[in-house]
């Protein structure tokens, strides 16, 4: 019996996760919950799960839970709690799915308490990779990829010394743009981007995933997770989502890394890991599938991909201005304050102000990333767009 921590417990992921924690009742047991505005939702967690401690967005939504639950939980709030939830006593794995920075600093306290880390917020890697990894390795932790490319790669690697692989392929499902001409990007909505055609994400994701943001955040992901380098990591559209990544290797050979579309199979993998645990979910059916298709992504469509890379290579604080400005763009283009084509132009400007510093500590990267924020509102503002902010 495992003690598991949900950093994000009323996220996508995180309902995912308790999904399969109830499937495998008798392997874990949930010593934290967190959320942040699904207040309702954590309120229904707490009370099927019973965890040790619950931490909610706000000091007025813990007082609401503390009002309808056992006086023995502990309710607390706001970074704090996150960081006292991701260390509680006794915990084994720390699921981490926060939105955006604010799971950096709880995943790297809980690092430091030497629980192991089921990695399912992408941004943590991008902006503190190296700190991340380098944490890891001295406590002696796993970080266990919960992103289904991630998992794929993972698996496709098992016994294979790393100096045998000549190449790394994410795919991607291009999500529900990646056909449009330019001019019809410049007119898509907030309701079209969010209409996803085949994973059922948070709306920060999503977004991410119709500029291919969020690939060119898992290109970073998958170089400091399995040490690769940045050369050897592509990207194909992949509309299917059947396979989840490829690797090849020096000798010609790809293994792949194939399943019907469901997060629940990458998390319980994670969370399972080294076991493979039969379940319920959807068996693949090629046969009624019929064909895979693959294509090579526009970058002049698409620049967040390009940053991406652009961002890696130059390294230091560089990945942190970039999350952060992507971080508060999609805010702005989901709140219908700026429209899609002035997230990868926010990004492109913020990034060329910026100086990165190299071999930065925490404290710059959370620097960085707080000048990047503030760059990234001053030129939305100046370029018209107004913002009640």
């Amino acid at each position: 019996m495992k003690n598991i921590v949900i950093l994000g417990s009323t996220g996508s992921i995180g309902v995912n996760v308790l999904k399969v924690v109830a499937s495998c009742k008798d392997r874990f047991r949930v010593t934290g919950l967190t959320g942040n505005t699904k207040i309702s939702l954590l309120e229904n967690q707490i009370k099927r799960y019973h965890p040790a401690v619950v931490v909610a967005g706000n000091t007025g939504a813990a007082d609401q839970i503390r009002k309808k639950i056992k006086p023995k939980i502990k309710v607390l709030s706001g970074p704090e709690g996150l960081i006292t939830a991701a260390t509680w006593p006794g915990t084994d794995i720390v699921v981490s799915s926060l939105v955006g920075a604010l799971g950096l600093e709880p995943t790297l306290a809980a690092i430091d308490q030497g629980s192991d880390i089921a990695l399912a917020n992408k941004e943590i890697l991008v902006m503190a990779g190296a700190v991340v990894m380098a944490r890891a390795r001295r406590r002696k932790v796993k970080i266990l990829p919960v992103d289904s490319e991630h998992s794929a790669i993972w698996q496709c690697l098992k016994n294979e010394p790393a100096k045998s692989v000549s190449r790394i392929i994410l795919t991607a499902s291009g999500g529900p743009f990646w056909k449009l001409s330019r001019q019809e990007l410049a007119k898509v909505d907030v309701s079209r981007t969010l209409a996803h055609p085949t994973w059922n994400m948070g709306r920060k994701v999503t977004v991410d995933s119709a500029t291919l943001m969020n690939k060119g955040f898992e290109i970073i992901e998958a170089h400091h997770l399995f040490g690769i380098e940045l050369s050897k990591i592509q990207v194909l559209i992949h509309p299917e989502s059947i396979i989840h990544s490829l690797v090849e290797f020096s000798d010609g050979s790809v293994i792949a890394q194939l399943a019907a579309a469901d997060m629940k199979l990458p998390i319980q993998y994670a969370l399972c890991h080294p076991e493979r645990i039969p379940n319920k979910l959807a068996r693949l059916d090629l046969a009624r599938i019929g064909k895979l298709n693959f294509y090579k992504p526009e970058f002049e469509k698409f620049p967040c991909l390009q940053y991406a890379y652009q961002a890696a290579r130059l390294g230091g604080t560089m990945p942190a201005v970039m999350s952060a400005a992507d971080e508060v763009a999609v805010e702005l283009f989901l709140a219908h304050k700026i429209n899609f084509k002035d997230i990868p132009a926010a990004l492109a400007l913020v990034m060329k102000k910026h100086k990165p510093k190299k071999d930065p500590k925490l404290e710059d990267i959370l620097a960085a990333a707080d000048w990047s924020r503030l760059e990234t509102i001053q030129y939305l503002t100046r370029n018209n767009h107004v913002l009640d902010i």
